[in-house]
């Protein structure tokens, strides 16, 4: 049976073919990540709501991709869809505004979930595992600093000055598989495995070009911390690495 994407109120409902796919750690402390790690790494987000119907299939898809040592997945709940009956658990706004600010950027019309965003550039619904694999193939490799992760600072190494000033981001993500029952809305009754749950997004700084050493907070217990150097306004992923 054919599922859905569950689009904003500003786009128009679409219908995609779903393949339903279900895949079913505890965090380490290292003083620092070597930057190599920085350059191999692909960065794909899912922007997901436990309040939308079409979403199970990519939530699923992202834990199948988060089992890759080269992909840093990342689940980012967003809130529009909260008023259908469920509040979603792990829904904050400001992971709504980061999914805004890509859409423009990536030539969507709106934001709509599922959404998957593969190193800030390339921007594919969740439903095909395959179609988001050849995605992450086809994107351009990061080409900039080096980041090297400690557990009380993030250092950034020198690279070609950006045209704007590029966002320095810490996200902090549960590395496990959160099965979450729900008891309303569109999914009432199901109980939804996600992965990478993202519980923290914080701008640290800005980077210009020029190597800098900024102070991070210490990651709470049972959390990952992955740093993200971008592009402002939903531009591109630059540089990342995680614990």
């Amino acid at each position: 049976m054919p599922a859905q994407t569950c689009p904003s109120p500003r786009r128009p409902r679409l219908f995609y073919a779903a393949s339903l796919m279900l895949a079913l750690a505890a965090a380490s402390a290292t003083p620092a990540v070597a930057a190599p790690q920085s350059q191999r790494l692909a960065v794909v987000e899912l922007f997901t709501s436990q309040g939308c119907s079409s979403c199970p299939p990519a939530d699923a898809n992202l834990i199948a991709l988060s089992r890759r040592p080269d992909v840093l997945a990342l689940s980012f709940s967003v809130t529009y869809w909260d008023h259908l009956g469920w509040r979603d658990t792990f829904g904050k706004p400001e992971f709504t505004r980061r999914q805004y600010a890509y859409e423009p950027q990536l030539g969507e019309r709106g934001p709509f979930t599922p959404q998957m965003v593969v190193n800030g550039r390339i921007s594919r619904v969740g439903f095909n595992l395959a179609e988001i694999e050849r995605a992450i193939s086809a994107a351009p490799p990061f080409s900039g600093p080096d980041i090297a992760l400690g557990t009380r600072e993030v250092s950034i190494g020198r690279g070609a000055a950006p045209m704007a000033e590029a966002d320095i981001w810490l996200v902090a993500y549960d590395p496990n598989i959160v099965e979450v029952p729900v008891r309303r809305g569109e999914n009432s009754g199901r109980t939804l495995p996600h992965a990478r749950v993202v519980h923290r997004l914080e701008r640290l700084g800005g980077w210009d070009g020029t190597p800098l050493r900024i102070a991070r907070s210490e990651t709470p217990p049972g959390l990952r911390t992955a740093i993200l150097v971008q592009l402002p306004s939903g531009g591109p992923i630059l540089s990342a690495v995680t614990e």
